[in-house]
Parts: structure tokens; C-alpha cells; sequence
């Protein structure tokens, strides 16, 4: 998987958060993402993903040398982000069955599997809204590994960590690294130390 950004730029009302960027990133070259409060960081994987359009500028995505549109590229990412919401009234049973409709577990991983993985086997009939905020994250951040998924967009993913979970995630991303293009925006190195390459976003100035 390869996505090429040309020259891009967001703007919210009059105000750029970020312009000229131009870059590209491929599987097997995990990248992070730096820049201090407020450029951007967070709004660039977003359009990165097409969750919000760019004012300027382009992005293409390929896969063995063959183009992917970009209302089709939703097929091929995950992404964790504190913002991101999960469904809270069900129980993670439920809410796996149904999450698991869309997207495809890695082969030879069963949802039971998948709950072990995520140190959340004995929470299986909890509906999710009685969940720590560490356990959430943990659950966000193994719908991102232990996908099928190309590419895999994660945005402060120790969020809400204690210890356990830090050290979980540092040993559960590396699984990844090899197989999906894998986008780290953060600030903390402990997050990203392992990361072949940066981009670092300069706090914008008109």
C-alpha cells in the first residue's frame, strides 16, 4: 500500500492549520507524525482517511501498483483516535459481532482470540459503556492490529494507558510493522520511538 500526499491544505473557516505538504508513506515504513498543540496533527490523519476534505492540494492511494479511489479507500483502514466513539450501549460480544460484519479479523484469529488478545476475555458480556477508558483504548487500538486491514491510522494511541497497557501496546504494534502501512500522530516517543521515518508539521503561520 502507498498513499502520496501533493501540496495539501485544511483550513478551518479563514484560518490554514496546515499547507504545502507534500510526502508519501508505504507498508513496512512506519511513520510518525510530530508538531505542537493545534498544527494539526490530528486534522491531517483525518483527511488522510477522508473523514474531512482537504481545501487544496491531493492524495492518491495505490495497492500493487494499482490506484484506489477515494471513496473506496474506507475499505482499507482502521484508525484509533481519542475522539473516536464506540457503541456503547452494546456488549463487547455484540459489538464485535457487528464491528466483524464490516471488517475482516486477521486469518486464524477467532473473536475469542481476538478478546484474549486484548486482555478483555472475561468482559465479553459487558456492554461497553461499563468499561474503563483504558480498556476502550485497548479495544480500539486491537480493532486497528488485528484487522486485515492495509493501513492502520492511530492518533495518541496510549491514551487512557496505564503501564500495562503502554507496555501491551509497544509489544502488540510491533506485530504490524512489516504488514500495513501504520501512521503514528503523537507527540510522546514512546509512542512512536520505533519508527523508520517522521513528518513533522510546523504550527502554521499566515
Amino acid at each position: 500500500m502507498q498513499i502520496t500526499v501533493n501540496d495539501l491544505g485544511k483550513k478551518f473557516n479563514r484560518e490554514w492549520i496546515f499547507r504545502h505538504l507534500s510526502t508519501s508513506f508505504e507498508t513496512g515504513i512506519p511513520c510518525s507524525i510530530t508538531g505542537g498543540n493545534g498544527s494539526g496533527k490530528s486534522t491531517f490523519l483525518q483527511v488522510l482517511c477522508g473523514f474531512i476534505p482537504s481545501n487544496e492540494g491531493s492524495i492518491s492511494y495505490s495497492l500493487d501498483g494499482k490506484e484506489i479511489q477515494q471513496e473506496d479507500f474506507y475499505q482499507y483502514f482502521d484508525i484509533s483516535t481519542p475522539y473516536l466513539e464506540l457503541i456503547e450501549e452494546f456488549t463487547l460480544h455484540e459489538f464485535l459481532d457487528f464491528h466483524f460484519k464490516f471488517k475482516k479479523l486477521k486469518q486464524g484469529i477467532s473473536i475469542d482470540d481476538f478478546t484474549a488478545l486484548v486482555h478483555l476475555a472475561k468482559d465479553k458480556n459487558k456492554q461497553i459503556r461499563n468499561f474503563s477508558s483504558g480498556m476502550k483504548q485497548r479495544l480500539k487500538l486491537g480493532l486497528c492490529f488485528y484487522s486485515q486491514s492495509k493501513v492502520c491510522l492511530l492518533d495518541e494511541p496510549t491514551t487512557n494507558l496505564d503501564e500495562f497497557g503502554i507496555d501491551w501496546y509497544r509489544k502488540s504494534v510491533q506485530t504490524i510493522l512489516n504488514d500495513k502501512l501504520v501512521l503514528i500522530s503523537s507527540n510522546q516517543k514512546h509512542e512512536f520511538d520505533f519508527c523508520a521515518s517522521n513528518i513533522h508539521i510546523p504550527t502554521f503561520k499566515s
